[in-house]
């Protein structure tokens, strides 16, 4: 049975909201949001279905949801607003706002070799307690010691969990404030967006539960295995020390302390609506916009390719500019080869495309495929059907 689905669409894309609906009918949604700004204006923010697995509760117009790592393009964003608004160059070294980062070889490395998942700052050998996602101080201090896994600059892997630190310490360090309220006092509010890293508990009760899909037998493999055997191979070290150090595996990302938690590279929380609004700022800046969030200038300088190719975590290739993911040919976003965002691990999905231009997002709670799922590809092919 199709739910109703509450919002606006407009007449042009139809084509969206018929994929949304099928999304329903036809590839297991649960409950969903997707929304798309042209030239700044909505043209659609629909949303349907309900936030738990029971489908006892109805998804609202502001219910939240984890999105994952569209949360690291968000991070790298707030990292840059700040740098700019502090006239601090990408190219300077970290250890300048935060002293401690430079033992075990990373002195040398800058802001941009960071944002550009070069660093080698994959995973920590230190031994971490289960709930260390949750200690901020505990993270920074395993990562301000950890030795790179290879040369920094040199190439490039996914930081998955690592990302939000090495992005939020140097925005404590400098502006004397967590990540977390930077992003509120300064982006969020700034763009009307409800994007969060860590709700406030008077929010809590809007956040969708989180539902596992099962996934067939011939689903892409994930980012990160499920689990990797020891060895001497240092990749492989790296990539048992991410899953394992600390274990996410018993992990509730239904509990208020997930939700709540500062963790920006993995439990932010949002909306298609703030998502979208996030990206289409972003996407008027590339297109012809002089003044905003951040300079047209800086922007450029971080939508340009800087990694790209096999990633040394992941082991396939992606390309990134400074912390956002770029369109590739295996992971297109959209048609347009200069669009720019993110993906989320299950399927969510935010970019900006400049050449219209959009902001794009959709965030669920029953998780697919990391990153392109057959509804995030439904929605974005039937965007771009209804702009011809």
């Amino acid at each position: 049975m199709e739910p109703e689905i509450f919002g606006y669409c407009d007449n042009r894309f139809k084509p969206v909201f018929d994929a949304f609906r099928q999304n329903f009918s036809e590839r297991g949604e649960i409950g969903a949001c997707v929304c798309v700004e042209i030239e700044g204006k909505t043209v659609v923010d629909i949303w349907a279905g309900h936030v738990d697995a029971a489908k006892s509760r109805p998804w609202r117009e502001n219910t939240l949801v984890n999105a994952w790592s569209v949360g690291k393009a968000v991070a790298a964003l707030t990292l840059l607003h700040l740098l700019e608004a502090r006239r601090i160059s990408v190219s300077e070294k970290i250890s300048a706002y935060w002293p401690e980062f430079s033992q075990a070889g990373k002195e040398d490395i800058t802001f941009e070799i960071v944002m550009s998942h070069r660093a080698g700052l994959c995973g920590v050998e230190t031994p971490l307690p289960d709930d260390a996602y949750y200690n901020w101080n505990a993270m920074t201090r395993a990562i301000a010691i950890q030795k790179p896994w290879w040369q920094p600059g040199t190439n490039h892997g996914y930081h998955t969990n690592t990302f939000g630190y090495l992005m939020g310490e140097p925005v404590r360090r400098i502006s004397g404030s967590p990540i977390r309220d930077y992003l509120t006092t300064t982006v969020a509010n700034s763009l009307k967006s409800d994007f969060h890293f860590g709700v406030p508990l008077a929010r809590v009760r809007d956040c969708a539960d989180l539902i596992h899909m099962d996934r067939p037998e011939t689903a892409p493999a994930s980012p990160i295995a499920d689990n990797f055997a020891e060895s001497d191979d240092p990749m492989s070290q790296m990539r048992y020390f991410i899953q394992n150090n600390p274990s996410m595996k018993n992990f509730n990302f239904n509990s208020e302390q997930w939700r709540r938690a500062e963790f920006p590279s993995t439990s932010p929380q949002s909306n298609a609506r703030a998502s979208a609004r996030i990206f289409s700022e972003l996407a008027q800046i590339a297109h012809n916009k002089n003044d905003g969030i951040i300079s047209r200038a800086l922007l450029k300088q971080a939508t340009a390719i800087i990694s790209d190719g096999e990633d040394l975590n992941i082991g396939r290739p992606t390309r990134f500019g400074l912390g956002f993911q770029l369109s590739q040919p295996d992971r297109p976003l959209g048609p347009n080869p200069d669009t720019f965002g993110h993906y989320g691990n299950g399927g969510h999905l935010a970019f900006a495309d400049p050449s219209v231009p959009l902001g794009f997002a959709y965030h669920m709670n029953h998780q697919g495929f990391s990153w392109r799922d057959p509804r995030n590809i439904a929605l974005t092919d039937a965007v771009y059907e209804s702009l011809e």
